[in-house]
Order: structure tokens, then C-alpha cells, then sequence
């Protein structure tokens, strides 16, 4: 999470925290029930995987999902109040820790997801090279879209989580990735969900959640990036 000193960090607020949930229950059902979808589709880019890290995993919302699918999980995240209400839902196996200094071994998982966490991180690139070096297949991204209708409304909100937020595009997400790689080679593949009129995801840039599965090729093979256009 952002850590600069006039910043505050929205999820050890413990209001915050007890609301949280909520949202996937009420007005999110949709939003979530779609981006399950479209997170299980970057899943099957990993038929191999079977240990999953979430960094950011907040109330262990997506680890839980995660785990439904027989996958041994850990929930990671630097919020004590958002552990202990992850905890309390029955999640599993949690961990404390920050995303840019990450207290795990190299290559301790398979999968890598942050999911809504860049958006709240002061550095995503150096949080993006400590998840590639502990996951061993690759990551799943799960980011709100800058450039649409939904990002849009965020932004205008505010609010203690979204005024805190820095939401991305397609193109901005695939950049620090490719940064974080730091030469390697590697597919990129996204698709967007949660569209006003269509209820499934697509392989367009406007949606307002980007789901991105970044795959570090093996020695020898090339790099392939999404076809995202221009910011």
C-alpha cells in the first residue's frame, strides 16, 4: 500500500475494514460474479499451478475463491485489521507482509495474484519484481480500468479507498510489467470485464477490470504482448 508520509493507508481503518465485504454482497454481486469468471480464465493459462499467493489479499475475499477451486492458498497483506477479518472468514493460511519487501523465499509458489492491490501500492514495479521472483509460473493481475465508465465514477467518488487509488489502462498496466521483467522475455494476455450492456469479458481495452496473465517465457522462447493500442 501507498506509504508516503502524507498518506494514509485506507485499509487499517477499521470502518473501512468492516465494510469491505459488503460491497461484493450488495451493488458488487455483479461486478464480482464477473470478475471470477475472467480470473478463471487467466487461472486455466496455469494448468500446472497448484500453490496460489495473494498479495493485498485484504478480508481474503479472492484467496477463499481461490482456494473453492482446490488450489493450496496463502492470503498475504500488510493490514492487521484486514487479516483479522480474513481470519474470521474462515480464509486459512495468512500472512503478514508488505508487497514491495516480500518475506518469502524465491519461487515458493506457482501463482502470484494482486488483485486491486497495484492500484494502492507507492512503487507496483518493485512490488511486480518481488512477485515474480516467488512465483515460478507467473502472475495474475486483477486492476480497475483509468479509462473506463467505471474508473471514471471512482475517481469522481473518492471517497477513503478510491481518493486513495491509482487506477490504470491496458497499455499503463503492460508497461511497469515489462519493466518488472527486466529484459525477460514473456505472454501477456488480458481481457476486461464489468461493461454497462455486455455481460461477459472481452479482449477490448475500455472495460472497467483488467485481468492480465503475465507468463515469463521459457529459455529460448519469445515475447508476446497483449493488443492493447494506445493510452
Amino acid at each position: 500500500m501507498r506509504r508516503d508520509s502524507l498518506h494514509v493507508n485506507p485499509f487499517f481503518d477499521q470502518k473501512v475494514v468492516a465494510g469491505y465485504e459488503r460491497w461484493y454482497e450488495t451493488v458488487g454481486r455483479r461486478a464480482d460474479r464477473l470478475e471470477k469468471a475472467l480470473l478463471a480464465k487467466l487461472l486455466a493459462q496455469f494448468p500446472e499451478a497448484r500453490r496460489v499467493l495473494e498479495i493485498g489479499c485484504g478480508t481474503g475475499h479472492f484467496t477463499r475463491w481461490f482456494a473453492s477451486r482446490g488450489l493450496q492458498t496463502v492470503g498475504l497483506d500488510i493490514s492487521a485489521a484486514m487479516l483479522a477479518d480474513a481470519q474470521r472468514r474462515g480464509t486459512g493460511m495468512l500472512a503478514m507482509g508488505d508487497a514491495l519487501s516480500l518475506p518469502l523465499q524465491t519461487g515458493c509458489c506457482d501463482v502470484v495474484a494482486m488483485i486491486t492491490t497495484l492500484e494502492f501500492l507507492e512503487e507496483p514495479v518493485r512490488a511486480l519484481r518481488e512477485a515474480l521472483r516467488v512465483a515460478q509460473r507467473g502472475l495474475i493481475l486483477g486492476v480497475l480500468n483509468r479509462r473506463s465508465r467505471l474508473g471514471e465514477r471512482l475517481r469522481r467518488e473518492g471517497g477513503p479507498i478510491w481518493g486513495a487509488a491509482h487506477f490504470y489502462t491496458p497499455a499503463e498496466l503492460a508497461r511497469i510489467v515489462k519493466i518488472a521483467l527486466d529484459g525477460r522475455h514473456a505472454t501477456l494476455t488480458y481481457r476486461t470485464t464489468v461493461w454497462p450492456l455486455w455481460p461477459r469479458d472481452l479482449p477490448l481495452s475500455r472495460g472497467g477490470f483488467i485481468g492480465m496473465a503475465v507468463r515469463p517465457a521459457a529459455h529460448g522462447e519469445g515475447q508476446r504482448d497483449p493488443d492493447i493500442g494506445a493510452d
